[in-house]
């Protein structure tokens, strides 16, 4: 309660601006040609969220027909695919301008419906309803991220008043030295589904080499964690076993992965990750990292 108020309030803030841009880029949304789409392609996340009702990317592609990868192109890359031949992406943008006019929010955008220009009260309460929906559409992991870089931010601390040093940039997870850590560092581990030798990197929220690293032959890993609810981390519960899978595949069983914890982890959670042979600690017994010999 404390920090996901004003988190959102200043996400929100920063998506209003953002929403004044697009309706200024689109001649507030009387222009959504295709051309305007191809011309601004980052603008259709915030289009998706104009539509009655607003609609998440994968039912956005199910509703035209468009082809996936020009919708995640254009949101996450912020451009149009290269490799599409000219009439296929014209097609398609096409297909994407004719659904999102047919679907857009007229109790919202009355303007599109009257002569004349907008309204200031009309544009500022459209303005206002659409970033609401956007944060809304972003707020778990919104609050997620930043629930974890305050977790992180905990951990830094204790561990710099047990005289603990940020280890040198680029030092990697299996070269670091007795009192140092790091943040989000990648692991590297074996990928078996793409053949033998093959390896993948794994994101590591904290790596942590312990004082005494005569009991170490690796770092201590860590994941923070937090869930809302009980439903929501059941959900994710198979991604630390699938994890530490990978980690044992690849150096064996005295690599050791630890959980993080803050709000709602039920006995199914923590039950689920012993028998993956994951350990955590509680974030208000924070002190109990002191069992690792850190």
């Amino acid at each position: 309660m404390g920090f996901a108020p004003e988190t959102f309030r200043a996400n929100r803030k920063i998506a209003s601006s953002q929403v004044e841009s697009v309706f200024k880029k689109t001649d507030y949304l009387r222009d959504l040609s295709p051309a305007t789409l191809g011309r601004f392609p980052e603008i259709l996340p915030i289009l998706r969220m104009c539509m009655c009702p607003p609609v998440a990317r994968d039912r956005l592609v199910g509703l035209s027909g468009v082809s996936k990868n020009l919708v995640t192109c254009m949101e996450e890359r912020k451009t149009v695919p290269l490799r599409m031949l000219r009439d296929e992406l014209e097609k398609g943008l096409k297909v994407l301008s004719d659904t999102m006019l047919r679907m857009v929010d007229s109790d919202i955008f009355v303007w599109l419906w009257q002569e004349g220009e907008p309204q200031d009260k009309h544009i500022e309460r459209a303005s206002i309803i659409v970033a609401d929906r956007l944060c809304n559409s972003l707020s778990d992991p919104m609050i997620r991220n930043e629930q974890e870089r305050r977790q992180l931010s905990k951990i830094q601390a204790w561990l710099l008043r047990r005289g603990y040093e940020l280890a040198e940039p680029g030092t990697k997870f299996n070269e670091m030295l007795p009192w140092t850590f790091s943040f989000r560092l990648n692991v590297p581990v074996h990928n078996w589904a793409e053949g033998e030798g093959k390896s993948v990197n794994i994101p590591v929220d904290a790596v942590i080499m312990p004082k005494d690293s005569q009991n170490w032959d690796y770092p201590l890993l860590i994941e923070a964690k937090s869930a809302w609810d009980f439903t929501n981390v059941n959900k994710r519960r198979k991604e630390e076993g699938k994890k530490m899978q990978q980690l044992r595949d690849t150096y064996g069983p005295k690599i050791r992965l630890n959980l993080f914890l803050c709000w709602y982890f039920d006995f199914g959670y923590l039950d689920y990750a012993a028998s993956d042979g994951i350990d955590w600690v509680w974030e208000h017994r924070i002190d109990d990292l002191t069992q690792y010999w850190l």
